[in-house]
């Protein structure tokens, strides 16, 4: 690797996050934010941003100093028009910096609209030719498909003016380009409109006719394992791209938190000439401990091949478990304190625990439990406590304990 690396773009940190709790977790480390309104897009599953709070959104995103991308990604079916005006409206009196879309009727929108274009990797931009279609129709920027290898990304990047993004890190569709239809067929609900049950990660078994029934011993034969490719920083550099993708609109602003330091960390030891395997190994091991399926290269260096699925465990691959506490019903700024309803299990002193919301996200340990006008080291679910907190908490938050799994 040169040890020159001043003259070399290092490319635009690009994180998924689902609500300003989300945004302040990456503020310090990425270049941009991409997010989801809750209708039009393929997260409209996060419902914290809508279009009455998109001008506020985006102003916080551009008071950080990051720029603001907006996904109107879903597919647009005819009673969708008079709505896709509407967000496009929002997205302009807002001034997103960009609206990630692919679906054509958004794009011209978009463009009459004098909105910039990154199109989506929903519309599966394979080749250099496409790449520079859609460079004729006003987007400034592509999303590739996943299924590239790098030597594609390279011969891509050398026959275009366009910019091209890529995914680097994040959970990965067992379809093409994400245009999967298994969750409409099984379940009514289309994961490209933004309804995704995710069935690939359903624990499945075989039957066949006669009515013999294959065990599959608790395998998830159809989970592909995470995408991760903050070992290969250097190679995706050199291939010319203009800014790495982290997927995660659905994501805890943890995880946001700490994919983003970890890969920022990475992008400054390449620009310091100072990048090495070794170095990244324990950025690699810090994210593991964040929610993830396991971790591959997808279709970087190949054909991915069975060591790509997630064969051997549900959603989560991390020894790091997040369960479900309780909620915050008030909170008492001259105490330090917030009122818990214990509505899924007990506390006690020591626990480590999140405190998260649309505009919260705490990690501490429990200090001080006060419950019933005594002081108490531990108490059952079902109880109301207070409980001693290091910063605000807001109403509705939740509360989640933070435990090892050593089975």
């Amino acid at each position: 690797m040169s040890p020159d690396k001043s003259e070399v773009k290092i490319p635009e940190l690009v994180m998924g996050v689902r609500n300003l709790a989300a945004l302040k977790a990456c503020r310090e480390h990425a270049d941009a934010a991409y997010f989801s309104l809750d209708r039009l897009s393929l997260r409209s599953r996060a419902q914290e941003i809508t279009t009455d709070k998109l001008a506020d959104f985006v102003e916080e995103i551009h008071n950080n100093g990051m720029n603001g991308y907006l996904a109107v990604n879903s597919v647009i079916y005819p009673d969708n028009l008079g709505e896709l005006d509407e967000v496009l409206e929002c997205a302009a009196s807002a001034n997103v910096d960009a609206v990630i879309a692919w679906d054509p009727a958004t794009i011209m929108k978009a463009a009459d609209k004098d909105l910039r274009i990154h199109i989506s990797t929903q519309a599966n931009v394979s080749n250099q030719v496409t790449a520079e279609f859609y460079r004729s129709l006003g987007a400034s920027r592509v999303v590739l498909a996943r299924e590239l290898s790098l030597e594609q990304i390279k011969e891509i990047k050398e026959d275009t003016k366009i910019e091209l993004e890529v995914f680097v890190h994040g959970a990965v569709c067992q379809a093409i380009s994400g245009r999967c239809y298994l969750s409409a067929y099984l379940l009514g609900k289309s994961g490209n409109c933004g309804e995704c049950s995710q069935p690939c990660r359903w624990e499945w078994s075989l039957h066949s006719d006669n009515g013999a029934i294959v065990d599959l011993e608790g395998k998830y034969l159809m989970s592909a394992k995470d995408l991760c490719m903050i070992e290969h920083i250097p190679e995706l550099i050199e291939a010319g791209v203009d800014a790495f993708k982290v997927e995660g609109r659905l994501r805890n602003p943890g995880y946001t938190a700490a994919v983003s330091e970890c890969y920022r960390n990475a992008l400054d030891l390449f620009r310091e000439g100072t990048y090495e395997k070794s170095k990244v190994i324990p950025l690699k091991e810090k994210m593991a401990l964040e929610y993830n399926r396991g971790f591959s290269t997808g279709f970087y260096f190949g054909h991915p091949g069975p060591d790509s699925l997630a064969y051997d465990f549900d959603m989560n691959a991390s020894t790091v478990k997040r369960e479900a506490v309780g909620i915050v019903t008030n909170y008492y700024p001259k105490k330090r304190a917030a009122a818990v309803k214990l509505l899924e299990q007990g506390m006690e002193l020591g626990d480590n625990i999140i405190i998260e919301g649309n505009t919260t996200y705490l990690e501490q340990e429990v200090s001080s439990i006060f419950h019933e006008g005594e002081n108490v080291n531990s108490i059952e679910r079902g109880n109301d406590i207070g409980l001693a907190v290091d910063d605000i908490v807001r109403k509705n938050d939740r509360i989640f304990k933070i435990s090892k799994n050593i089975s």
